[in-house]
């Protein structure tokens, strides 16, 4: 858009001195020539206007014009180079003849990455006395990119991109990846041939094999249509789909029905198979267009990009945020603040597992040239930091976009047609610097089934911050297999709670105050109908070494547990308290004891009637493992309930 409106004042120039026949030549050939090439170029002939452009040259070579729309030539056919040599020929004709010349040398030399050669005439620019204000606007705005540009080429960044190969990347494009929380499921865009012609958009998924490689991708057919699909993200756990579809206000086929030019959809896993996509609806779909979401691992904000088209028809690109509420629908999305949006293009939006860090692609702040990748992080305050360029040569001359983190943060993922390519446009895979990476996250992931049956159950499961008591993530296991995985930052401590209808309550405790390697939990969570005789271990109740009053971080547990007795009216229990082997038994009976009548009153002041629930105090003499280690006589103090 900035490129037309220059050539515009270009155009402007050179057809008045045609208009008026006030050329910088007398001789009639080459002036001859010259309006021919003009005329050429105005049917858009590009090889006759340079054959007879060229002429008028060979004829005067002092003639300025001719070489001025060879300048156009050479960019409308995307020939920088020649573009550049027929400038610089018809400045050192004549140096001021034509001011907005430095203009058009400069945004080439940009795109040349000659940052220093580009800032010297950009600044000559600016120093003619009668330019246009918008041109000199942008001149200012290209200095400071200039300036950026050199000093990130004086201290590049560590960047080694590494093909991902054959099981990934075609003779065809690949773009815009995404991933789950485990790294181990990889879905992006695929560009295809369809009826011979090469515009079909369909998504593509592989899987790490048992040595951690990506078995060859495959077509994602049961979202796939014979309409476009692209731009995807993936929820945490893999388990839900969100991706774009462009059809103006048409039927997308099998029922996919359109608010606008691009709209986001989404899909469902059930099993190993995908549920028929549904539009977001006109809370998040608009008139205009809808792309490239970003689903954060909690689920509940989902970041895209919205494009607005002004009355001139240039488009205005914007991230745009919509948050899950308690009904279940989307807010009214909201457009990030001027911090993250410039009045420039902002696209490829990737919100990091952490629910913190912000990677995005703009050419509105100071950046290479084109559109650079930048980094921000959610503050404390809920306002977003000042984006940090992700450096040089990750960020070049051209525009970087599709930047994809891996939830650990040591790899991240680009789309790029750099070297080393099989296709148009690759994906690659590299190690992200230090400074550059997100905040530490591990995961939990297993399957729900039927203690009794070995069944794979649909279950409920909440993640809970026992600092502040806060719900994080709230959603269910696969309908099919009863899969689930859920995203945990360190440094907090989390109770994990997980129910179903019919079912006893199943307790995990997370403590990540002091993790730092990241390790994932793997479990598998077998869930009991509620007979007589079951029991449910309390992981979420805490008290201190030889106390008994219970810790402010048990409220959690303990209202999940008041829930249960409320939903199950008819389900009386018995609370134990057990010990490790430590002190005397008297000692260990009396604690035990009264930690259990700790959790009795509880339940009463909640309103559990006295007649469901019995106490009793084990000591040590039921340990769950040897008492021989920390971790086992940890392990050994615990709360239970058991079915009466």
């Amino acid at each position: 858009m900035k490129f037309f409106i220059c050539n515009f004042f270009l155009f402007i120039a050179i057809f008045s001195a045609a208009q008026t026949k006030e050329y910088t030549s007398t001789n009639k050939k080459a002036i001859k020539n010259y309006e021919n090439g003009l005329t050429a170029l105005d049917s858009k002939q590009y090889e006759t206007s340079i054959s007879f452009l060229q002429n008028a040259i060979d004829l005067d070579p002092v003639f300025i014009e001719p070489n001025l729309v060879l300048f156009e030539v050479y960019s409308e056919t995307k020939n920088d180079a020649s573009a550049i040599a027929s400038l610089e020929t018809a400045m050192k004709i004549n140096p001021n003849y034509f001011p907005n010349a430095y203009f058009f040398l400069a945004n080439l030399q940009m795109g040349a990455a000659k940052y220093k050669e580009a800032k010297l005439n950009f600044e000559k620019f600016n120093s003619f006395q009668r330019i246009n204000p918008e041109m000199k606007s942008v001149a200012n705005k290209q200095l400071e990119n200039c300036e950026f540009a050199i000093e990130a080429m004086l201290h590049p960044v560590s960047f080694d991109p590494k093909n991902m190969g054959e099981a990934v990347n075609t003779a065809m494009s690949e773009y815009y990846p995404c991933l789950t929380a485990d790294d181990n499921t990889f879905l992006f865009t695929r560009r295809i041939e369809s009826k011979g012609i090469i515009d079909q958009e369909d998504f593509y998924i592989t899987t790490k094999d048992k040595n951690g490689n990506w078995q060859k991708a495959l077509p994602l057919n049961s979202v796939n249509s014979s309409y476009n699909e692209g731009a995807p993200t993936l929820s945490a756990d893999g388990q839900t789909l969100i991706f774009t579809a462009c059809e103006l206000y048409g039927d997308y086929g099998d029922g996919r029905k359109g608010e606008g030019s691009c709209d986001l959809f989404y899909s469902n896993k059930i099993g190993d198979n995908w549920s028929q996509p549904k539009n977001m609806g006109k809370q998040i779909n608009t008139s205009n267009w809808e792309t490239q979401p970003s689903l954060s691992s909690d689920g509940s904000t989902l970041y895209f990009i919205r494009g607005i088209s002004n009355r001139e028809g240039i488009q205005k690109q914007d991230i745009f945020a919509s948050h899950l509420t308690d009904d279940g629908s989307w807010s009214n999305p909201e457009r990030l603040n001027n911090t993250i949006n410039t009045e420039e293009v902002e696209e490829s939006v990737m919100i990091h597992p952490d629910g913190r860090t912000l990677y995005f692609s703009s050419n509105g702040h100071p950046g290479m040239g084109g559109l650079d990748i930048f980094k921000s992080e959610l503050q404390e305050d809920g306002t977003w930091a000042k984006p940090e360029n992700l450096g040089y040569p990750i960020n070049t001359n051209d525009n970087e976009n599709s930047l994809l983190v891996s939830s650990d943060g040591r790899l991240a993922y680009i789309a790029s047609d750099r070297e080393n390519k099989n296709g148009k446009l690759d994906l690659f895979s590299f190690e992200l610097p230090e400074n550059l990476k997100p905040h530490k996250i591990t995961y939990a992931k297993g399957i729900v089934f039927d203690k009794q049956t070995n069944e794979k159950l649909e279950a409920k499961f909440e993640l809970v911050d026992l600092e502040t008591n806060k719900t994080i993530v709230q959603s269910f296991s696969n309908k099919g297999n009863g899969e689930f995985l859920i995203t945990l930052p360190t440094g907090k401590s989390y109770a994990l709670n997980i129910s179903k209808t019919g079912y006893l309550f199943y307790s995990e405790n997370f403590e990540l105050k002091e993790s730092k390697d990241g390790k994932p939990f793997l479990i598998n969570v077998p869930l009991s109908k509620i007979f007589a005789g079951e029991t449910v271990i309390l992981k979420n109740i805490f008290f201190d070494t030889d106390k008994y009053e219970i810790k402010p971080a048990s409220k959690t547990e303990l209202d999940k547990l008041v829930q249960f007795l409320k939903v199950n009216p008819l389900v009386n229990i018995e609370i134990g308290g057990h010990t490790d082997n430590q002190g005397s038994e008297t000692k260990n009976i009396l604690l035990s004891e009264n930690r259990a009548k700790a959790v009795f009153n509880f339940l009463i002041d909640a309103g559990v009637q006295t007649t469901r629930l019995k106490t009793k105090g084990y000591a040590d003499k039921k340990p769950l493992v040897p008492n021989d280690s920390e971790a086992g006589k940890a392990k050994n103090r615990r709360t239970e309930i058991k079915v009466l």
